[in-house]
């Protein structure tokens, strides 16, 4: 099964609404990043073992690490949560930036330092989420 064929199973898996919220971001993050590289992530180790939820990965940054070595990894992320849905917005270098900057304007939704969480669509601003992805992709390109 190739990586769409993962992610369209992934999503379909969802209960409704989550099922449809989840289609609907994965639609407008695939928008925003047209020709961008899709990463499916089942949520476990070498060992088969579940250890985090599934996510569907869009776009690629590389990471540095101190020795020296390099990963290739996603810049934004979608999961599906038991509470609700989590977006990922990695590699922004101020873990304050996105509660300050979109944190107030995104509903009932909680922002840390890279990661947007909420229950449903219908509890946040779309705009202003739609925003939050497109500064974290230029931010992070």
């Amino acid at each position: 099964m190739n990586v769409q064929e993962q992610i369209e199973q992934y999503i379909a898996s969802q209960p409704e609404p989550k099922c449809s919220d989840l289609q609907a971001l994965h639609d407008l993050i695939l928008n925003i990043m047209s020709a961008c590289q899709l990463w499916f992530l089942d949520g476990k180790n070498e060992e088969n073992k579940i250890v985090s939820n599934p996510s569907i990965g869009y776009g690629v940054r590389t990471i540095k690490y101190a020795d020296g070595t390099q990963r290739a990894f996603y810049q934004i992320g979608l999961s599906a949560n038991k509470t609700g849905i989590s977006v990922y917005i990695l590699g922004i270098k101020d873990k304050h930036y996105l509660a300050q900057t979109y944190g107030e304007k995104l509903g009932k939704a909680s922002v840390t330092g890279y990661c947007i969480k909420f229950k449903a669509l219908k509890h946040i601003n779309m705009d202003t989420l739609e925003a939050a992805i497109r500064d974290g992709v230029a931010l992070t390109s």
